[in-house]
């Protein structure tokens, strides 16, 4: 057995420009990526390679797409505690390439009963920014477990526990350390050596775990054992369900019983809408990026991109993510306790009010979009993607939220909490971890779901086929909008994964960007606008801060005219990988 396989195509790392980007230093494709005919073959792109290899496994066993969803998602759960796991939740946009019905599971968190806004002020009335972020408080009830079950139960054609046997045998015999998941700790240790079953898993004789070290999670296979096991009972009831009471509990939190027993993977209609001959398909509520989407995407369909200069269409882009995250700030929650104008504001005729908007040489202050609601009528989080051989897609995306989420692991269990009940307005107009607000539509409520910005995609054009995600918080959205721009652009699927990143939300009112996106003369052009920009480095700014890079963008690519698949795995996350394998071809074992 080798442990540590190498993936079959990792993806590598090179510098080039794309003249789509119009940016000096671009993280760009390989000159060949990862793609092969279509017939008998399948792709898959994750951020890990265990994840990918694993995913091929359970296809070469006879499995489908969703059962190699099973395997990509536990897997990712052992190796990237950083980024998700079985503590954490998330969305799973499906296709079934013989009925055709496409479908969201939506596997967000849900706040307990104790979840109540009152919980999270202090003495002062002021948000408690520690208790929202840090230990049990801080955690919803996690879904990704529930949708496991549902996934492989309605969708897969293999037993549970032979989709999870990777993801077993992985977190037992152990995985090497990579740097990222050593700096996440580091940046997380105050909070994580807080508990006492954190500081069983992640410590060494009294040592952090280090780069290179093999990470070994015994208690975590026996936890994803009692999973395959006994399915939803074998998480939320039984032996690790009093666990994880147990060490919310020792925590000083207050979970139930009943908090965990009641929990519910939902089926919901993805959000549908059309974009230059793209049909575009992708999460609904309590997932605000493809309302979002909707609304950037129809509001630029007004313009021919890429046919304007780098500062003209960046300023276009930019004005139209303004518009949906002030929406998204007002309307948007967990369609299960609040109303959501859905209607109108994907509408073609709303979006086209917006675009009336925008003047096209200057830009638009954001306190000038009101701060009230319009009446209206009616490195933390991970992405996979996948296309078997008869077609069915799946878009994955996970998270615990935050680096290492709560930071709160219960003894026995390997269980990582997320740190979701943030994402609530815990404290209307108050901006979260992320910088963002929100008001009455996302406030606490027992059994409700926060809003998330989670947004695995879909695109369609007859000619192609597209499945794109990414991490990022409050970035997720305006990252899949450029992936999308850059595939009618006519990009390949790597060059996607690599384009350079730019945001803005509303609030605060600046551009972000990685480093390169801009070169001197758009950066100029954007400021004589009246663009505030937060560049690395830049902190005269203002702004929460931009890192040099962020993301990690996984996407895939089916070429109906020449009926090839191809991988795009993002560069800045050197374990990445997308792996293009026909029928009968070994699979890497780790």
């Amino acid at each position: 057995m080798k442990l540590f396989a190498r993936p079959l195509l990792l993806l590598a790392l090179v510098f080039t420009p794309l003249a789509w980007a119009d940016s000096p230093a671009v993280l760009a494709a390989p000159a060949q990526p990862a793609v092969a005919e279509k017939p008998d073959a399948a792709v898959i792109a994750s951020a890990h390679h265990l994840a990918t290899e694993a995913g091929h496994q359970i296809l070469a066993a006879g499995g489908n797409a969703f059962d190699a969803a099973v395997a990509v998602s536990s897997v990712l759960s052992v190796v990237e505690p950083i980024s998700s796991g079985l503590g954490g939740g998330g969305f799973f946009l499906l296709h079934d390439a013989t009925s055709g019905k496409q479908t969201l599971i939506d596997a967000r968190e849900t706040a307990p009963a104790s979840g109540v806004p009152a919980a999270y002020l202090d003495a002062q009335g002021n948000l408690d920014r520690d208790r929202s972020v840090n230990g049990p408080w801080s955690a919803g009830i996690p879904g990704l477990p529930a949708a496991l079950v549902h996934l492989s139960g309605r969708y897969g054609k293999l037993p549970l526990a032979q989709s999870l046997a990777p993801a077993i045998r992985i977190a037992r015999e152990g995985f090497p350390v990579y740097a990222r998941m050593a700096r996440g700790y580091a940046s997380r240790a105050e909070v994580m050596e807080r508990y006492p079953g954190t500081r069983e898993v992640f410590l060494r004789n009294g040592r952090p775990i280090a780069e290179g070290d093999v990470f070994r999670q015994p208690e975590l296979a026996a936890t994803l054992e009692r999973l395959a096991a006994d399915g939803f009972d074998g998480f939320y009831k039984g032996r690790t369900g009093r666990l994880l009471l147990a060490g919310v509990k020792d925590a000083g939190g207050q979970w139930t019983a009943q908090d965990l027993a009641s929990y519910k993977v939902i089926e919901r209609e993805p959000i549908r809408f059309d974009y230059r001959g793209w049909q575009i398909t992708t999460a609904a509520p309590p997932s605000s990026g493809g309302i979002a989407l909707a609304s950037m995407l129809q509001i630029l369909e007004g313009w021919d991109l890429p046919s304007l200069a780098p500062a003209q269409r960046t300023h276009l882009v930019v004005e139209a993510m303004r518009r949906a995250y002030r929406d998204r700030t007002f309307f948007l929650g967990d369609p299960d306790f609040v109303h959501i104008p859905q209607r109108v504001l994907t509408s073609g005729d709303y979006a086209q009010g917006l675009r009336a908007t925008i003047h096209p040489q200057k830009a638009t202050p954001s306190d000038l979009l009101s701060g009230q609601p319009t009446p209206l009528e009616d490195e933390e989080t991970t992405h996979f993607s996948i296309i078997d051989a008869q077609g069915n897609r799946v878009g994955g995306t996970q998270t615990v939220n935050l680096l290492y989420g709560s930071g709160l692991v219960p003894k026995g269990t390997v269980v990582l909490f997320n740190n979701e009940m943030d994402d609530f307005a815990l404290k209307p107009g108050t901006p979260n971890a992320f910088g963002v607000m929100g008001y009455a539509a996302n406030a606490p409520a027992p059994g409700k779901r926060m809003l998330s910005s989670m947004t695995p995609t879909f695109m369609d054009n007859g000619r192609e086929v597209v499945v794109i995600g990414t991490p990022g918080g409050s970035r997720i959205i305006t990252m899949v909008l450029l992936g999308i721009l850059g595939f009618d652009a006519g990009l390949d699927a790597q060059a996607v994964a690599a384009l350079p990143r730019y945001h803005h939300q509303w609030y605060p009112d600046v551009i972000e960007a990685e480093s390169g996106t801009f070169d001197a003369d758009t950066a100029q052009a954007l400021r004589a606008m009246g663009h505030t920009l937060k560049l690395p480095g830049d902190e005269a700014a203002g702004g929460r801060g931009s890192s040099h890079v962020w993301g990690n963008l996984q996407t895939v690519h089916w070429d109906r005219v020449s009926n090839t698949l191809s991988a795009g795995s993002d560069p800045r996350n050197p374990v990445g990988s997308g792996q293009v394998v026909k029928a009968g071809e070994p699979v890497a074992v780790d």
